[in-house]
């Protein structure tokens, strides 16, 4: 099926006018860095897996919605092809003697999409909405993370979100307090939920200013055209302060929930990126070397098992939780099932996270063998299993086949080794989510993307107060370590210690640490294969000649 775009009237059509110009000027050029011949189509056309929950910075809760976001928005500092910090709205920050005091100096060139400057208090405004119980962000505990001054408080409604500790000293000068120093506070900026957001244009629209034609945005793209369920268009935004050395005129997101056929139609030229389908890898690397990518993601798979009062009575029980654990062959997983480069998991945070040492997990010292007669011996122990109480738990994901893929395997080597049956259970992704965090489940999928690179990213959904902790754990020591590693010069004993407990109580089970495995269209370039976070920026792609 051919997808067409419906442009809006007015400054729609304005935009389209003024991406075919450019496209037209790009025709024959080189790029201004690397010399190579640029295409006449400067488009870029990706597909994802479900529908985004939210493009509201402020509320955007997921990878992709958070990919959106920083198209259409720019936050004080972005990152470079490496994840490292750089500047963006903000052209730089001090810092004071004691760590608490943040001020970052604005370009005076930034505009939103409207011609308007953007100012220190659109930042304001937004931090202040972003920790308002009234706006019911998902991500509000982001804020509480970023240890802003007052930020319990005003998350609690026990003050006003005035008082949140931040301020425009002038238009262009935004501070920040902090209740207590984080060395990587600039990096946490660089995260959607930080990003300005336009007062004028949300008090006007309310909840439909994300629409298009309500729309304001400050990034390198401005939203065109968005069909729910199928696409979501940007175009380029003429106002953005570096549009001159912005290349690719037009993104598309294509929605596409299965990815085998998401695949067929990438093979058939539809479009220049898609995921690769569980265990399609190897097979699509030999056949097509060049388009074929798998590099190391910072984010987890893992299991989410509901230890709440809301979860079944077997899995209160750690002895069974620990059995589960150690029954999932990881390596089958990974090599035959996902086979894109991921790595078995044991622990949470990601091998790869910056200044991280994975601890050294029990069961990862074992053989799949020993495992197996361990998960037995305990299961028995518990009183279920083949020679007690039949257990039968429901297991839930997100609509994938590559999630049914995983479902299935891990529910067989359960049934195999442990006698537990299990029964699937998939949903489309908002229901999905929205069941997930109100724990109306007993076996959930999950998986977690760092925000930041650094342990507590990963460390941090387990503590009791997480919106995230969607398996209700609550553990105080483990909300301690954490507390004191904010604060430590070393944090890293404390993070194992962290991760020990995990390994110990069993509220989540680690299945693999990401790659990032997908196929891209050779003729795409810039795409920031060595930022762990995949973090990308379409301002910083482009498309070259073909031969």
């Amino acid at each position: 099926m051919t997808l067409k775009t419906h442009l809006l009237a007015g400054t729609a059509a304005l935009f389209a006018l003024s991406g075919a110009a450019h496209a037209e000027s790009h025709a024959m050029m080189e790029h201004p860095e690397t010399g190579e011949k640029l295409a006449t189509d400067q488009s870029f056309t990706y597909r994802v897996l479900d529908e985004f929950p939210s493009i509201d910075p402020n509320l955007i809760e997921d990878v992709e919605g958070s990919a959106i976001g920083r198209q259409l928005f720019e936050g004080l500092m972005n990152q470079d092809e490496k994840g490292d910090v750089v500047p963006g709205v903000a052209t730089g920050y001090e810092v004071s003697e004691d760590g608490l005091t943040y001020t970052f100096t604005l370009r005076d060139d930034a505009k939103w999409s409207n011609g308007e400057p953007v100012t220190a208090n659109d930042f304001v405004y937004s931090w202040q909405r972003a920790a308002d119980p009234a706006t019911a962000s998902e991500y509000q505990w982001y804020m509480g993370l970023m240890k802003i001054a007052n930020v319990d408080e005003v998350i609690a409604g026990d003050m006003e979100p005035s008082e949140l500790g931040v301020k425009a000293v002038d238009d262009l000068t935004f501070e920040v307090t902090l209740s207590q120093p984080l060395p990587y506070f600039p990096q946490m900026v660089t995260h959607t939920t930080t990003f300005p957001v336009p007062q004028a244009a949300i008090e006007e629209h309310g909840d439909a200013w994300t629409q298009p034609g309500n729309m304001v945005s400050n990034g390198a793209y401005v939203l065109e055209d968005r069909v729910p369920q199928e696409y979501i268009t940007l175009a380029k935004n003429p106002e953005y302060w570096d549009a001159e050395n912005v290349i690719i005129e037009e993104v598309k997101a294509l929605i596409i929930n299965d990815e085998n056929q998401a695949l067929t139609r990438y093979l058939a030229g539809e479009f220049d990126q898609t995921d690769v389908p569980a265990g399609q890898f190897p097979r699509l690397a030999e056949e097509h070397p060049e388009q074929a990518i798998s590099v190391p993601n910072l984010c987890t798979y893992y299991y989410n098992l509901n230890v709440s009062e809301s979860g079944p009575e077997a899995l209160a029980d750690p002895k069974v939780r620990e059995a589960l654990y150690l029954a999932i062959d990881r390596d089958v997983i990974v090599e035959n099932v996902v086979a894109g480069g991921q790595k078995p998991a044991y622990t949470l945070t990601h091998w790869a996270t910056a200044g991280f040492e994975v601890p050294s997990a029990e069961a990862a010292q074992m053989s799949q063998q020993e495992r197996n007669e361990r998960a037995k011996e305990l299961m028995s122990e518990a009183g279920y299993g083949t020679d007690g109480e039949a257990l039968t738990l429901d297991l839930l994901y997100n609509t994938s086949e590559s999630h049914k893929q995983v479902a299935t395997a891990i529910g067989q080597m359960w049934k195999q080794t442990l006698g537990v049956d299990i029964s699937m259970a998939n949903m489309e992704w908002q229901t999905f989510l929205e069941e997930r965090h109100n724990r109306n489940y007993e076996v959930a999928r999950a998986g977690w993307c760092a925000d930041y690179n650094e342990a507590s990213s990963f460390l941090d959904i387990m503590d009791t107060n997480s919106s995230y902790n969607d398996s209700g754990f609550n553990n105080e020591t483990y909300d301690s370590l954490l507390t004191e590693a904010k604060t430590s010069e070393d944090p890293l004993p404390l993070y194992t210690e962290a991760e020990t407990i995990i390994t110990q109580e069993f509220p989540i089970l680690p299945i693999y640490h990401y790659a990032t495995v997908f196929m891209m269209d050779e003729t795409i370039k810039g795409y920031p294969l060595e930022n762990a976070q995949d973090n990308w920026y379409a301002k910083d792609l482009y498309r070259v000649a073909g031969e």
